[in-house]
């Protein structure tokens, strides 16, 4: 068993022990120990590689929030606002108009050979166009005869022409469903909200079976995202995990190229707590070192810039309905329950303070039926919770995982359109998370936001919004508490901490590896940091060569 020790111009180890060293061992993917290459060399014969000289080896960045199909999404066509980075390095000009969405789909589809081969875009972000909404009749002049649907950036909602709504037996008069809204004509508009509404249409329109899921082609793609950004660790948080599913993921993440280890969470909708539990069990025995099956996603409801998140009075700012429940509270209480009593580890969407009372109330009822030990149940987005429920998180020992990026993508709308200034200033309250003891990550929730840890702790850090300006000072936080969110913080919220989020004897030797020391650079510059690429489990990932 041969020992390799890496040689660098700073490691930053998040071990408080001893937080700054040159020198890391490793064998056979474990970390041998931190220190100086004579401390190192009692741990017998070893090779020297010295190509980090010049570089900044970090823990492997670990995200607490993605979705794997951001790989399988970019075979589609982008729609997004933002400019954005492709997998293989190419980047995507945003697009600012609505006309300029349907040229863009219309570009697409001139390029398919088939004319009634479906047409698919994703990323599509109505609330920098006047928060327009888009009917079946707008995209039915991209074509008629060709099924079209565009997932909008929240995932949330998608919006369908008339051939992919009638493919799907839509569109017709007589429905009845708070997430299909119906025109002055009887028929549905073509915006579906909620995944319950849209995934039945989703497939006639180039999407999977199941939109969330992702494939062996954009699995391999999203391992080259995570190489570009520093990430080792990843989850993939709302994943059905079919029976053709896993064993697709299973060889993939099994492959000696791949360079991520991935943490797909089981998503609730769709089967019985009963049935959800028996998969969660079954699945976590197959789980493998790069694959870390066995936890489950629940979601309460929809996203705040779509209006279909659940908010407490006052409610959305300019007096848009209440959002839309993806869950029941039976439902929700059974879950939590039996999952407490299984010792199974359960993460819950709530974008709304309606949603995370709601969470927090279940959660309150289960432990006491069953009292759970170190359950670490986590709050994914949780972005409009105020002090009183942190102070309740952490006497139920739950954990959060903040919204971060929201700040930069979307704080601009927030403040003047969706919840106003008040409630824009103190969302995704890092510092109110920390200050009430709740173990916190922050996230970017791929591809919603393009998946980036550095970007994510910069948000964090300067909570400076797409236009400029700086949104709720008060609940900034310091750099290093930003690089222990993406860090250690987000290994807890995933059980993962004994094994990665530091750089220490016995853990996974993961890194990443950059070109400065982030704690080094103005708050304002962390973003910029260059990524050179990853270590992860031993194994070495440069972003030059992918």
């Amino acid at each position: 068993m041969t020992i390799t020790i890496y040689s660098a111009r700073k490691v930053i180890t998040m071990n408080p022990v001893r937080p700054n060293v040159t020198h890391v061992a490793v064998r056979d993917g474990i970390i041998l120990g931190a220190g100086s290459p004579e401390e190192l060399a009692g741990f017998g014969d070893y090779t020297l590689d010295d190509r980090f000289d010049d570089k900044v080896l970090m823990p492997g960045f670990v995200e607490g929030h993605a979705h794997t199909m951001e790989g399988s999404l970019w075979s589609h066509t982008y729609c997004g606002w933002f400019a954005r980075t492709d997998p293989n390095g190419r980047v995507w000009p945003g697009v600012k108009t609505i006309d300029g969405v349907l040229e863009r789909l219309r570009q697409a589809g001139a390029q398919l050979t088939d004319p009634e081969a479906p047409l698919p875009g994703w990323h599509f972000d109505p609330i920098y166009m006047g928060n327009t909404k888009v009917t079946r009749r707008q995209l039915d002049r991209v074509s008629v005869a060709r099924p079209i649907g565009v997932m909008h950036a929240s995932g949330h909602i998608m919006n369908f022409n008339s051939r992919a709504l009638a493919l799907a037996g839509l569109l017709k008069p007589g429905i009845s469903h708070p997430g299909i809204p119906l025109g002055t004509d009887g028929l549905p508009t073509g915006e579906l909200r909620g995944p319950d509404a849209y995934l039945p249409v989703a497939p006639y329109t180039g999407f999977s079976r199941d939109a969330l899921a992702v494939d062996e082609s954009g699995l391999c793609a999203f391992g080259k995202l995570c190489v570009r950004t520093g990430t080792t660790t990843v989850t993939d948080l709302a994943a059905r995990l079919t029976d053709d599913a896993v064993p697709m993921m299973l060889r993939v993440t099994g492959a000696a190229t791949y360079p991520a280890r991935v943490v797909p969470l089981r998503f609730s909708l769709g089967v019985t707590p009963e049935q959800l539990i028996a998969h969660v069990e079954e699945l976590a025995g197959k789980s493998t070192d790069r694959l870390r099956m066995g936890k489950i996603k629940v979601i309460a409801d929809g996203s705040i810039q779509g209006f279909s998140a659940r908010l407490r009075p006052p409610g959305y700012y300019n007096g848009a309905e209440n959002g839309l429940w993806y869950i029941t509270p039976d439902h929700m209480a059974e879950i939590y329950e039996r999952a407490l009593a299984k010792g199974i580890h359960v993460h819950t969407h709530t974008n709304g303070d309606q949603a995370t009372d709601l969470a927090l109330d279940t959660m309150e009822t289960a432990l006491r039926k069953h009292p759970g030990y170190d359950h670490r149940f986590t709050l994914q987005h949780c972005q409009l919770a105020d002090a009183a429920q942190f102070r309740r998180m952490a006497k139920l020992g739950m954990c959060v995982n903040l919204f971060a990026n929201h700040h930069f993508y979307w704080g601009d709308e927030h403040f003047r359109l969706t919840v106003g200034p008040e409630r824009a200033e103190r969302m995704n309250a890092c510092r109110t998370a920390l200050d009430t003891g709740v173990p916190m990550a922050i996230h970017s929730d791929a591809p919603v936001t393009p998946l980036g840890p550095l970007f994510t702790a910069w948000c964090a850090v300067n909570r400076i919004t797409a236009s400029g300006r700086t949104q709720g000072t008060y609940e900034k936080i310091t750099v290093a508490e930003a690089l222990y969110a993406i860090t250690l913080g987000a290994a807890y919220t995933l059980h993962l901490d004994a094994e990665i989020g530091s750089i220490e004897a016995g853990k996974k030797a993961d890194f990443a590896v950059l070109e400065e020391d982030p704690r080094e650079v103005a708050p304002e510059l962390i973003k910029d940091v260059g990524v050179w690429g990853t270590v992860q489990g031993g194994r070495i990932f440069a972003a030059a060569d992918l």
